[in-house]
């Protein structure tokens, strides 16, 4: 049966008619542009630990490992292109549909679509910023300046990670210069959430203004299991708001959920948005 066929389909239609749509995305959005996801079988597979905020911030060993996959990972992931599902956002937000979105990925490609109203949660990795004095650095620069420190980290055998780094070895063969910052020497962070680590109160503000002019949540390509995601689905619940999810497997939020399409996202938004 053709997916416009399908009652879900319609149902999903009939409720974006209706209302007017928050949308929150996650990693799932991005997998067809190159970016791996989370909770993948695959990556569920695979034997390695998130760079956390307090280990970051307090040792020295954490910073290179951080910044070393981040150098090797840094070419591909700055080089991915929207895919369909970004794209059938940002003429569903042109058109009016949407209220706006919340994302949760850090890879910047709702705005390389087209969308305008665009609340990034956890930060973007296009940014590195100084812990001391708050200067941000565009990475593409940063890249130049760890390439020129550490020539000969570069181009090692590597596989993307879901957050933009890459796994190497364990046992480096020599050591990584960290690159400070420019203004005042200070230690750089990607200016992303690293993990134990809060969303910005401000940025948090701007995705409650999103979701407060909505009277719908529809969520993609998330499984909602980190909280940051799932409190806009707890909220949605408690006041009584159609929930719809659009994510291939199960997900936090399926016991509030209005309705749960397992299909891919580019194809049902891009047919969402043409439908309507």
């Amino acid at each position: 049966m053709e997916l416009t066929e399908q009652p879900a389909f319609k149902d999903l239609l009939a409720l974006v008619k209706r209302y007017r749509v928050c949308v929150l995305t996650g990693a799932g959005v991005s997998t067809r542009s190159g970016i791996p996801d989370y909770r993948s079988p695959e990556q569920l597979q695979r034997k390695r630990k998130p760079i956390e905020y307090q280990p970051f911030i307090t040792q020295a060993a954490m910073r290179e490992r951080y910044w070393s996959r981040s150098m090797n990972g840094w070419p591909h992931f700055s080089s991915t292109q929207p895919n369909d599902a970004h794209r059938a956002l940002a003429q569903l937000e042109k058109a009016g549909e949407i209220q706006g979105i919340i994302t949760q990925n850090v890879d910047r490609l709702h705005h390389k679509a087209g969308s305008q109203r665009v609340v990034e949660l956890h930060g973007a990795l296009s940014e590195a910023c100084c812990l001391s004095c708050g200067t941000l650095e565009a990475r593409d620069a940063l890249q130049t300046r760890l390439t020129v420190l550490n020539p000969n980290w570069l181009n090692q055998p590597t596989m993307l990670a879901p957050d933009g780094d890459a796994d190497l070895p364990e046992s480096p063969t020599e050591p990584f210069i960290l690159p400070t910052c420019l203004e005042c020497e200070g230690m750089l962070k990607p200016n992303v959430v690293l993990f134990g680590e809060s969303v910005d109160k401000g940025v948090l503000q701007k995705a409650w203004d999103v979701f407060d002019e909505s009277d719908m949540l529809l969520v993609v390509g998330s499984s909602l299991t980190v909280y940051s995601g799932f409190r806009f689905a707890r909220k949605a619940a408690q006041r009584g708001m159609p929930i719809a999810i659009i994510n291939i497997g199960a997900t936090r939020a399926d016991d509030l959920t209005t309705l749960h399409l397992e299909t891919e996202a580019g194809e049902t938004l891009q047919a969402l948005s043409k439908s309507l």
